[in-house]
């Protein structure tokens, strides 16, 4: 079973939404277009790791620039 490092920080959509200033439908969307990677809870919601998220953030940003 893989398991996440301890370490590891998962966020909600809302929280990368709010973070990139989009709505949450959006980040569904990039995770379903292979720019994130989302880990599905027992309860079926999605998470993502924010480790990926900052390194999305460092480019989106570049690319808005």
């Amino acid at each position: 079973m893989n398991r996440l490092p301890d370490a590891e920080v998962l966020l909600t959509p809302r929280e990368v939404a709010d973070l990139f200033g989009v709505d949450p439908k959006t980040v569904t969307r990039w995770a379903k277009a292979g720019k994130l990677t989302s880990i599905r809870t027992l309860g079926g919601h999605r998470r993502y790791r924010k480790s990926e998220v900052d390194e999305l953030r460092t480019n989106y940003f570049k690319a808005q620039n």
